[in-house]
């Protein structure tokens, strides 16, 4: 199929590599000149395992373009994706401008092709609130007369390991109007679940609710997790054996019921946000989702007052050495960090701020200048009063503690991930905090 993604973020890029990859003439559609001229040389404007690898084999195969005109963009695809962003509003709701335009601009070109020209499937990708789809079919509707098919078709897509999401996935849900475009949808993804996993077809609202249905849910139970967590702090518990007795049960489960700094990324807390304000838009009161939201911001505070009762609350003259700032690893995604709301903590106590990061130093050099970078994990912790572990890349999670300890001014580590053992840290000598778990002291 000749497909046209419009936006290279994220989800736009990512699909539509993966299109490309199983066979189909794929066109990348953006604004942004300087994107798609680094695209157009084969590089990743975005860090995930296995893209550029990607993009470069299927540009190399022809079967992988990319444009800022929309006319060529448009012009010979029988299916549209749309997938730019839908950022929140101060008061949680999603923004739906740039979906809108999108919708105006493809108007302008079906009425430009002419009511002969074979009938285009608008798909919707970017997460929108329950009934945005149809927005969009309404808005193209008032520009031209010319018959097209709209669609919903929300991403499940982890950062970190989108490719395999999408190419193995373990759901496709497509929401549409009629059994015709359903079929178009069908033939589509076929490709992707000879596993045989589930192609959903359901009506248009139904398939956008479940986006924000999924992602409600996987907030809560990492908001439960950690206030459990909390709650075992001060009744001495073990989060870790918590856990795992709880989720031995299967009705639970293990998926994301990690204790940690709460959730971050393109995703959370934004859908948990738009959830609330969906429900706030109708007179009903998500009162789950909006405690959801509320526990994980509460997080980070709770995790700052472990660092202030170890250091105080005035922090000028000392340092904190940071161990990851993207939200999560194997992606360069810093939106809604805890990293950066603990440095921003950090930087008002009066304390130098110092970080390491695989991946997203770049990010954090646009997001915090003030921030010192370091290339590598232990030069971060060169005269360092404490080490704050954010994010559990897999180089953290085996660390020459006697380097870290002749490096620190004190053995002192804060760790939102709880990536050492308790007694691990005590016999090495160090003040260990973690979330969920007793504070330990060296021998």
């Amino acid at each position: 199929m000749n497909i046209t993604m419009v936006g290279t973020g994220y989800v736009g890029l990512v699909t539509g590599a993966c299109f490309a990859d199983m066979g189909n003439h794929v066109t990348c559609l953006d604004i942004d000149e300087t994107k798609i001229a680094t695209l157009r040389k084969g590089e990743s404007p975005i860090y995930e395992p296995g893209l550029t690898e990607m993009i470069q084999r299927n540009m190399h195969a022809g079967r992988l373009a990319f444009t800022t005109d929309r006319t060529v963009a448009y012009r010979d695809a029988a299916i549209i994706f749309i997938c730019v962003g839908t950022p929140s509003r101060e008061d949680g709701s999603a923004d739906l401008k740039y979906v809108l335009k999108v919708a105006d601009d493809i108007a302008v070109e079906l009425e430009r092709l002419g009511l002969n020209a074979p009938t285009k499937t608008i798909v919707v990708k970017s997460t929108v609130p329950v009934g945005t789809s149809h927005k969009v079919r309404d808005a193209i509707r008032a520009k031209t007369k010319v018959p097209f098919q709209i669609a919903d078709n929300p991403e499940f897509l982890k950062e970190g390991d989108a490719i395999m999401d999408f190419m193995k996935p373990d759901r496709v849900v497509c929401g549409v109007d009629n059994p015709e475009t359903g079929e178009i949808m069908r033939t589509l993804y076929d490709p992707f679940v000879r596993q045989g996993n589930p192609i959903f077809i359901l009506d248009v609202r139904s398939a956008e609710m479940v986006k924000y249905a999924s992602n409600a849910m996987l907030a809560c139970k990492i908001s439960f997790i950690n206030e459990i967590a909390n709650l075992c702090e001060r009744y001495g518990a073990d989060i870790n054996s918590v856990r795992e007795g709880m989720c031995a049960d299967k009705r639970i489960g293990n998926q994301f019921l990690y204790p940690g700094l709460g959730y971050g990324g393109s995703c959370f807390p934004k859908d948990t946000q738009a959830v609330v304000s969906m429900g706030r838009e109708i007179g009903f009161s998500c009162k789950l989702n909006a405690a959801v939201h509320e526990v994980n911001q509460d997080q980070r505070s709770h995790f700052w007052t472990k660092i202030q009762s170890e250091l105080g609350s005035d922090l000028s003259g000392k340092c904190l050495a940071f161990w990851g700032v993207a939200f999560k690893p194997k992606t360069d995604d810093i939106r809604e960090a805890p990293s950066i709301a603990l440095m921003e903590r950090a930087l008002a106590a009066g304390a130098k701020v110092r970080a390491y990061d695989p991946v997203a130093l770049e990010h954090l050099a646009h997001e915090m200048p003030k921030v010192e970078q370091s290339t590598d994990m232990y030069s971060t912790l060169d005269s360092a009063d404490a080490l704050i572990i954010c994010t559990e890349w897999a180089e953290f999670r085996a660390p020459d503690f006697a380097e870290i300890r002749r490096r620190l001014v004190k053995p002192i580590i804060f760790d939102g991930r709880n990536l050492y053992r308790l007694a691990q840290m005590s016999e090495a000598g160090f003040t260990y905090a973690s979330v969920g778990r007793a504070t330990v002291r060296p021998h």
